[in-house]
């Protein structure tokens, strides 16, 4: 299996991916390359193994802790959970404006042939509300007090017949609270929560 981690941004955009005409006003934070490869009718396998995660009972006992840490902030500070039971949170998508415009939800931008492509899509605990998906991408999108976000997953053509999976996320901040809450939790993400993370999906998917 070829090496995962944090990839260049570069390596995503130069792809034409549908996800690029639908978020041309989000800031693509960051491209990991998932430790997932496999044939090419193998992308259903890599969403199901990711609505299967829960970073909050996570292997990894400082992703446990960052991530309730996290939604007991949410629930002091009104930023809302990330960690919820049914698919939607307290704060669901539909109910705040995305920055800087008067739509509640990306599904006002699909195309027709993308509209009703994500049914029967499930992300678990994942505070994450279905957009689109196709043999080789989806998409969907997180809304809360501190950020209108997006992540996208990706089963990319490595040649010879194999793919690997990608997951890009894009954020709009909701203003300086939101900045600042991105900028503050950066490092978490990139030292302990992500690395952690890219560990548990490799074992289940070398155990699925």
């Amino acid at each position: 299996m070829s090496e995962s981690g944090r990839i260049p941004n570069s390596e995503h955009e130069s792809r034409p991916w549908r996800i690029n005409a639908i978020v041309p006003d989000f800031t693509l934070e960051d491209v990991w390359a998932l430790p997932a490869e496999g044939g090419a009718d193998e992308f259903p396998a890599l969403l199901e193994m990711v609505g299967a995660l829960d970073p909050g009972e996570a292997d990894s006992l400082p992703t446990r802790a960052l991530w309730r840490l996290r939604d007991l902030l949410g629930r002091w500070f009104g930023l809302g959970e990330i960690h919820v039971e049914d698919g939607t949170g307290p704060e669901a998508v539909g109910e705040l404006p995305i920055p800087g415009t008067a739509a509640t939800t990306l599904a006002d931008r699909l195309p027709d042939d993308l509209r009703g492509t994500a049914v029967g899509t499930d992300f678990g605990s994942l505070p994450f509300s279905p957009l689109y998906r196709t043999d080789r991408e989806a998409a969907a999108e997180l809304s809360n007090k501190t950020v209108h976000g997006v992540a996208h997953l990706a089963w990319v053509d490595q040649g010879d017949g194999r793919y690997r999976g990608q997951l890009a996320v894009y954020v709009k901040p909701r203003g300086i609270l939101g900045r600042a809450y991105m900028a503050a939790i950066k490092p978490f993400r990139y030292l302990v929560v992500y690395p952690a993370l890219l560990r548990e999906f490799e074992r289940a998917w070398t155990n699925r």
